[in-house]
């Protein structure tokens, strides 16, 4: 980091309700609990490290309001409800210091079609192409070498990062943030095999993204058959997710990376897909359904499903099949040795 705060300036941003020793000493990085030397803040951010936080040599910790230790001299704690919540209020603070926000203004080497709309608030940088009848709404920012495609519409405040592509006649809500190389609105996988053929089906609908998304890099969201594929409000995706043509994502998901979703599934509010899971088509996941990494679905599951393994089946039980799977070479000798008497 190139920045430096004060405990008494992080107990404010943290909004602190009390806090334990002192020091003056300003704090310029970020580090573990373990790793954390003189004039570092780390964290308590979970139960298992707590025996950690008396060793630790950090300048100030955000620690959960039930820690009892004291700290050492020149060490301050900084109480909070939730400290890795905390600790994001502090890295929000030191973003917007490190990276400020671009100013308004369109760059020379940008390419703005005449019947596009850019709002005089917003930033299009470098190389960007902004087509005929496209929206950038105020506040947004585009990075270098962003496109945005014939009629396709950036809401208020979006963050769109190198190497966007916002195919045409997609849309984005407002508070947006896609990370570099995030495509929206490539054709979707439409194929119907004719005389000895795979012949193409044009994808002629488009992709709906609400407000609040936040998408990885290079993850792909594919524009509908017709009509749309959709993203909720307030979900997340993670790098290197494939959404198919005509999927519906509900509010506040979780995708982990490398996340495959198959054509028109849907997925209820507050689903979240570990790393790698895999989704068949046509079928719907309920509200607050979890499924662990690399896990394979190939049917409707009922709202508050925890699945694992693939085939998906619940939770528990695929744990119970696991340890029952490395006793069988002992179960195989012991029956080979009965078959012998």
């Amino acid at each position: 980091m190139q920045v430096a705060y004060t405990p008494a300036e992080i107990a404010a941003i943290v909004g602190a309700q009390r806090t334990a020793g002192s020091t003056t000493d300003p704090i310029r990085d970020i580090a573990s609990l373990t790793a954390a030397r003189a004039g570092d803040l780390s964290f308590l951010g979970n139960a298992k490290y707590r025996a950690q936080v008396g060793a630790s040599t950090a300048t100030a910790l955000l620690l959960p309001l039930d820690y009892t230790g004291e700290p050492r001299p020149g060490q301050v704690f900084l109480f909070v409800e939730n400290p890795s919540v905390a600790l994001a209020k502090v890295c929000a603070r030191i973003e917007a210091a490190l990276w400020p926000k671009p100013a308004p203004g369109v760059h020379r080497s940008a390419v703005v079609a005449s019947t596009a709309r850019v709002d005089a608030t917003a930033h299009v940088g470098p190389l960007c192409v902004v087509e005929d009848d496209a929206v950038v709404g105020p506040g947004s920012v585009l990075q270098a070498s962003v496109f945005v495609g014939r009629g396709a519409r950036v809401g208020e405040g979006c963050y769109l990062m190198p190497g966007v592509v916002l195919g045409a006649s997609c849309s984005l809500g407002q508070r947006v943030r896609l990370q570099p190389g995030v495509v929206i609105g490539s054709d979707g996988f439409g194929y119907e095999f004719v005389n000895g053929r795979h012949e193409k089906i044009p994808q002629i609908g488009v992709v709906v993204i609400g407000d609040d998304v936040e998408i990885g890099a290079n993850s792909t969201l594919d524009r509908a058959r017709f009509s749309r594929t959709v993203v909720g409000e307030g979900t997340k995706i993670d790098n290197m997710v494939q959404i198919a043509h005509n999927v519906i994502i509900g509010k506040h998901c979780i995708l982990c990376a490398q996340v495959g979703i198959s054509g028109s599934t849907t997925l209820e509010d507050y689903v979240i897909l570990g790393g790698q899971a895999g989704v068949g088509g046509h079928i719907t996941l309920g509200q607050g359904t979890k499924a662990g990494g690399q896990t394979g679905i190939a049917y409707d599951t009922p709202p508050g499903s925890y699945l694992n393994g693939t085939p998906a089946i619940p939770y528990l039980l695929e744990r119970r099949l696991q340890v029952l799977h490395q006793r069988l070479p002992d179960l195989f000798k012991r029956v080979e040795a009965l078959e012998k008497k």
